[in-house]
């Protein structure tokens, strides 16, 4: 057993390091602007000019690991260089890339970006009214690529230096020299350089080995909403989510095993028929809707049958008694459990039914049976043991459930666990925590699968794990 858990984990190892770098990939790949949205929810105040923002954007996207190379190493082409990550500005960098992809020519390209900020320094030394014409056209450089809309650019820098006769020196010096950069550039392309593959090795300084080694310690990083640690919005999130579906799931299997057990041992009798009727109207009846019904008339003194609280959860004083505050709890967590469980009756007891089923028709039982022994003793410790596999495999399935949380349930009551957090911080961008929520289901259903196959070794001795080839 020992032999095959080592050989489980080696093999749960590459899958999480799959799934990490999935998830990392996507985090990359998530729309806005990190650095943006880290300013935004920190409330950064706004820069009294252009070049104040590039500073503030500059120190914050080097305070997020932004400044170094994505991975280990790069498969590119010879026309792309290992130094375009410290280009901070995702949309210039961007940008730049375009131009490569265009042009080929990166000595080129490099000469024209750094031609475009020395005459937005010179311009933005010139007189403010002069300043304001010839600033707003040399920024838009940074997010333009196509020959035609830059070379309009352009154009428009030159007409502002012929109507403006009182601008001259380093202003009007950096944009003629701008205009010849670009020139060279659209007339000396180097495209093939974009058909010859290049390796590029970049070391552990990179964001994925410290995003990685974060997890790896606990650390998930800083909400882009509030600035608060990831890992402190999870732990408030996730108490409230394990209360609720623990309670959910011990109703669930509670009451579903013994119904799907009786069922099978009266096939076809009264008790099944009547069972099987009402589990499955339940199981067909929608979980948003019953939520939302449950909601309405049970929660509001217009029908008259306020019995619960309404959406949220009431904090009490930290002086009440610990009565008080059970009493607070169930009464909010009642509807939700409620919905949770039921759902769920109609699918547990028809896989504990079948897999009874299947037992109660083999031979071992019938001679358990002829020797005299006692129904229950038949039933519950020679057919259940054999029955529960399709149980396990389900309780196998729950860890990554009971962390995500329901979505559906978690927002019509106002529960403020792992699936509301997961919905707000996804409609608000909030990047970090959404993907610190899919490495932890992640891993738990690694874990899952891990105790599922634990207990069935432990339901079924005969279960041995080996490799091909040797007897079980």
């Amino acid at each position: 057993m020992i032999r095959y858990l080592l050989k489980r984990i080696l093999i749960f190892v590459p899958t999480l390091l799959v799934v990490s770098l999935l998830a990392f990939a996507l985090s990359k790949m998530a729309p806005g602007d990190p650095v943006e949205l880290r300013q935004s929810a920190a409330s950064v105040p706004i820069a009294s000019d252009a070049r104040e923002s590039d500073r503030i954007y500059a120190e914050t996207a080097r305070l997020m690991g932004l400044d170094k190379p994505v991975f280990y190493f790069s498969l590119s082409s010879a026309a792309y260089p290992d130094t375009l990550h410290l280009v901070l500005r995702r949309d210039r960098r961007e940008t730049l890339r375009r131009l490569i992809g265009i042009y080929g020519n990166w000595p080129a390209v490099q000469s024209y970006y750094n031609a475009v900020g020395v005459a937005e320094r010179a311009v933005a030394a010139a007189p403010p009214q002069t300043g304001y014409a010839l600033g707003k056209p040399l920024r838009d450089l940074y997010l333009l690529h196509e020959e035609r809309t830059v070379r309009a650019r352009l154009d428009t820098l030159q007409a502002a230096l012929q109507r403006d006769t009182v601008l001259q020196g380093p202003p009007r010096e950096s944009i003629e020299a701008l205009q010849k950069h670009f020139d060279y550039l659209a007339a000396s392309p180097a495209r093939e350089r974009l058909y010859r593959p290049a390796f590029q090795w970049h070391g552990v300084e990179n964001q994925y080995h410290a995003w990685i080694s974060g997890y790896l310690h606990g650390n998930f990083g800083a909400s882009y909403q509030d600035g608060r640690p990831v890992r402190n919005k999870v732990a408030d999130a996730l108490r409230w989510t394990l209360l609720l579906n623990l309670i959910a799931l011990v109703f669930a299997f509670g009451m579903a095993i013994p119904v799907g057990v009786w069922s099978a041992t009266g096939a076809g009798g009264r008790f099944d028929r009547g069972a099987t009727v009402l589990l499955f109207m339940l199981y067909s009846l929608p979980l948003f809707w019953v939520a939302t019904l449950l909601q309405v008339f049970f929660t509001t003194p217009e029908y008259g049958m306020d019995w619960f609280p309404t959406s949220g959860l009431s904090e009490l004083p930290g002086t009440a008694s610990w009565g008080k505050r059970f009493m607070n709890q169930a009464a909010h967590l009642f509807l939700p459990v409620f919905c949770l469980t039921y759902g769920s009756l109609a699918f547990i007891s028809r896989q504990m039914r079948g897999g009874m089923l299947q037992v109660l028709d083999q031979d071992y039982i019938r001679t358990a049976r002829a020797k005299g022994l006692p129904e229950g003793r038949v039933i519950w410790k020679h057919a259940f043991r054999n029955a529960i596999f399709p149980i396990i495999t389900l309780i196998g399935s729950i860890f990554p459930s009971v962390l995500a949380g329901s979505v559906v349930i978690e927002v019509i009551f106002g529960i403020p666990g792992m699936g509301k957090l997961t919905v707000d911080a996804i409609f608000a961008r909030d990047w970090p925590v959404v993907f610190a929520v899919l490495m932890m289901a992640s891993v738990l259903t690694v874990i899952g699968l891990l105790v599922a196959d634990m207990l069935y070794a432990w339901a079924d001795p005969r279960v041995r794990f080996r490799g091909r080839g040797q007897r079980a």
